[in-house]
């Protein structure tokens, strides 16, 4: 099973691109049918992005980032490389999807993916809006077009 998930804020602009995609991806789904692959917009919930991920043999994650690097530039990041735990924390808003990788892991063990990729698009603009920038809309296009090499190839396997 490949499992894609989006994470961001429809209302934080370039933020919503992983959100954005996964719509995308999952009208794509709609009208070509890959019955081992699900995807899911899980917005900002972290929790949601772990129980999402169980049960999967492969998972991919695409969000925003916000490193100072030059807008629009897409990062694809083994997952194992942005796990982390979380802080201890009394507000379940604190837990990520790195987070969620991190203790899916621990708490799920077998039953979490091994194979995990993170597609981060750099934001111009995660002030309020509605709209992606221009530079991050093209980077959404050639990320949307990766990953659905990625569900074409799987479909193969």
């Amino acid at each position: 099973m490949l499992t894609i998930i989006g994470c961001g804020n429809l209302n934080r602009c370039d933020d919503a691109v992983g959100v954005i995609i996964a719509q995308r991806l999952q009208q794509y789904l709609a009208e070509n049918p890959y019955p081992n692959v699900r995807i899911y917009d899980c917005g900002t919930a972290g929790m949601e992005v772990m129980f999402r991920a169980r049960g999967s043999k492969k998972l991919v994650i695409i969000d925003a980032s916000s490193t100072n690097s030059e807008a629009g530039a897409i990062f694809k990041v083994p997952g194992k490389e942005l796990e982390a735990l979380p802080e201890p924390s009394y507000n379940l808003h604190d837990f990520r999807w790195d987070n969620a990788l991190a203790a899916g892991r621990k708490i799920f063990q077998d039953e979490f993916p091994k194979d995990v990729t993170v597609y981060l698009i750099e934001a111009a603009n995660l002030g309020f809006g509605l709209e992606l920038s221009p530079v991050v809309k093209h980077s959404a296009d050639l990320v949307f077009e990766k990953v659905v090499a990625i569900i074409r190839q799987n479909n193969l396997s």
